[in-house]
């Protein structure tokens, strides 16, 4: 077995006799995007070759990281990348279709929402930076930006927060449902009460909405599934829930709803901007899975309901809550180096690292860091911030491969600061992210085509059914 090979084998942490040319990236579990990375800083450090982006792509085969490994092996040198001839993609199936595995690549509709440039670190929102937005915006801006498609001016504003303040209400079958629900996970619980919410919504069936109705479903979903999470996190807490009166932000109410106190201005602000950074994120897993129910006709409290379960996969948005757990897995600053050498001994992801869509670091990461450095200094608690800091300089290696911080990876720490369990992660994730779906619904809904991709069979064919009449 060549030395390459030795290599793959144990960077995969695969057999051996699996290191064969027909062997892709995705093509099984163990050579996923993390393990794709730890290949490419492996062959790094092996050929003293730096593997940049375009190679990156090409070295995609077990066919094509052979062909690399005699180059870069001979002639190229450690400040010259050698040239590669990807090796022809295996066939797939029966080699009759292209499979896109995971959707990779894929552009399925065309949309006005959200730009992303994972290459760039950019992004926008209806052509307005991350970056104006979280220093400049309140989340109510965002929202009828995302939702009605412009910034509002001063009457618009006011008209669409007091629509929200009115919407606040829940039917008391709900909050007696979410008081049922104590002793579940937030997220199952929030499901729940998704999906419960919808069925009181009786002015109308939820199948065949007009775009109008499913506006209106829309708004009132942004305005009142804050309220679900507090109402579930009261009762577990053992008290009871209780809707602000008033006239205070959408942030400010939801977090005393939550607290069942008034919050610090740095609480505040922290929540608002964590809303606004997470509102949308183009075509997730999550979003796509709302599109597909409202593509269905199914109504937009069902859509919500179905991206909801999706987001609370461990690989989606369930990975907020993982991440957290860093500052009690390091321990101390100085553990950080040996922390994430040991991981990526292990093959295991460093949790809060990489992205699907970013090569360069998650432009929503400096606002949700700013305002933990804020909280901790409110505190008198830097010891979480110096452990994430010091696994994200650990972890710069691998920065130039695309697994730089992420959106999750200061954003648990500050709600531990705010004395929230860890298992809020999430649900305070798709309180901001409501606005988003509703939009995305909305934008599917608005020239919409049933979304039904299709899979190549690969199983066997014309098998006899034992007994049969031949």
């Amino acid at each position: 077995m060549s030395s390459v090979d030795q290599l793959i084998a144990r960077t995969l942490g695969i057999a051996p006799d699996q290191v064969a040319d027909d062997l892709e990236y995705q093509s099984i579990r163990e050579w996923d995007s993390l393990g794709h990375v730890g290949l490419m800083v492996a062959l790094e450090e092996a050929y003293g070759i730096p593997v940049d982006d375009e190679l990156i792509l090409e070295l995609r085969t077990v066919a094509a990281i052979r062909a690399f490994a005699e180059r870069g092996g001979g002639a190229a040198g450690a400040d010259q990348a050698p040239t590669v001839t990807p090796a022809p993609a295996p066939p797939v199936g029966t080699g009759t279709a292209t499979v896109h595995r995971g959707l990779e690549g894929v552009s399925f509709d065309r949309t006005s929402l959200t730009r992303i440039d994972g290459a760039e670190g950019v992004l926008e929102y209806r052509g307005y930076s991350i970056h104006d937005l979280a220093g400049n915006a309140s989340f109510e801006e965002v929202a009828h930006l995302l939702v009605h498609g412009e910034l509002p001016d001063a009457a618009a504003l006011e008209a669409f927060g007091k629509e929200l303040r009115t919407r606040r209400d829940l039917p008391a079958p709900v909050v007696g449902l979410a008081r049922s629900l104590a002793g579940a996970h937030p997220m199952e619980a929030l499901r729940t009460l998704v999906s419960a919410l919808g069925s009181f919504d009786t002015a109308r069936g939820a199948a065949d909405e007009t775009y109008d109705e499913a506006l209106e479903a829309g708004i009132g979903l942004i305005a009142r599934v804050p309220l679900l999470v507090a109402a579930h996190h009261a009762f577990r807490s053992g008290r009871e829930f209780t809707i602000p009166a008033g006239e205070t932000s959408y942030a400010e109410t939801f977090l005393t709803a939550l607290l069942g106190e008034r919050p610090s201005p740095a609480a505040v602000r922290f929540i608002e901007k964590g809303f606004i950074v997470h509102a949308d994120h183009g075509s997730n897993a999550s979003a796509f899975t709302a599109r597909i129910a409202i593509g269905c006709r199914s109504g937009m409290a069902a859509a919500l309901t179905a991206a909801v379960a999706a987001f609370a996969g461990s690989v989606h948005g369930g990975a907020a809550e993982r991440a957290v757990r860093l500052v009690d897995e390091v321990g101390e600053p100085g553990n950080a180096e040996r922390y994430v050498a040991e991981l990526q001994r292990q093959g295991r992801p460093v949790m809060g690292f990489g992205h699907r869509v970013y090569r360069t670091e998650d432009p929503r990461v400096r606002h949700l860091r700013d305002t933990v450095v804020e909280l901790s200094e409110e505190r008198g608690d830097h010891s979480g911030l110096e452990i994430l800091d010091a696994v994200a300089a650990a972890m710069r290696p691998y920065g130039r491969h695309g697994v730089a911080p992420n959106v999750d990876l200061y954003a648990g720490l500050a709600y531990r600061l705010l004395g929230l369990p860890d298992d809020l992660a999430v649900p305070l994730f798709v309180v901001g992210r409501t606005a988003g779906w509703v939009a995305q619904a909305l934008e599917q809904q608005s020239n919409n085509v049933l979304i039904r991709p299709l899979l190549e069979y690969v199983g066997p064919r014309g098998l006899p059914y034992p007994g049969a009449a031949g």
